[in-house]
């Protein structure tokens, strides 16, 4: 087995989601509206890393190049860590851990299959190009999306 490239992506997702109130608002948005979170932090990538604006059908040729490896794999991973909480720690910790490196894998795929590299125009509103590709796969907005990008827009880069 190789190593793993370094991924700008993931490591913006794990500056990220250590945020205060983007944990709740991310899981919010999963399991109310059926967001993927990786898909959801990649359109915040783009914007903020990358100074790209994304269009609906980027978003979803993306997700469809992740859609089985999410269905078959961290799908089912978080749902046997689910039903071990509470009832054994030690399976629901390597559940998590198992899950949350399903989810790099799935996010080394988007990073893959996406051709962006960090950068982008300088100029550019990356907080607002953020908020704009999240929405995307937010029709008609939520509140949890606010709070997320609340939070984007607390940090102090990314």
């Amino acid at each position: 087995m190789t190593e793993a490239l370094p991924n700008p992506f993931w490591t913006f997702s794990l500056a990220v989601y250590a945020r205060p109130g983007v944990p709740p608002a991310c899981l919010v948005l999963q399991d109310r509206r059926g967001i993927d979170v990786n898909l959801l932090l990649f359109a915040a990538w783009a914007g903020i890393g990358c100074g790209v604006a994304l269009t609906a059908e980027r978003l979803a040729a993306l997700d469809a190049a992740v859609a089985g490896w999410r269905r078959d794999m961290v799908q089912p991973l978080r749902a046997i860590r689910r039903r071990a909480k509470g009832e054994d720690e030690a399976l629901y910790r390597r559940m998590k851990a198992a899950e949350l490196e399903a989810e790099r894998v799935q996010q080394d795929r988007l990073f893959a299959a996406s051709g962006l590299v960090p950068g982008g125009d300088t100029g550019a509103d990356r907080r607002g190009l953020a908020a704009a590709n999240m929405a995307l796969l937010i029709p008609g907005g939520d509140p949890a999306l606010d709070a997320l990008v609340a939070a984007l827009e607390d940090g102090n880069g990314a």
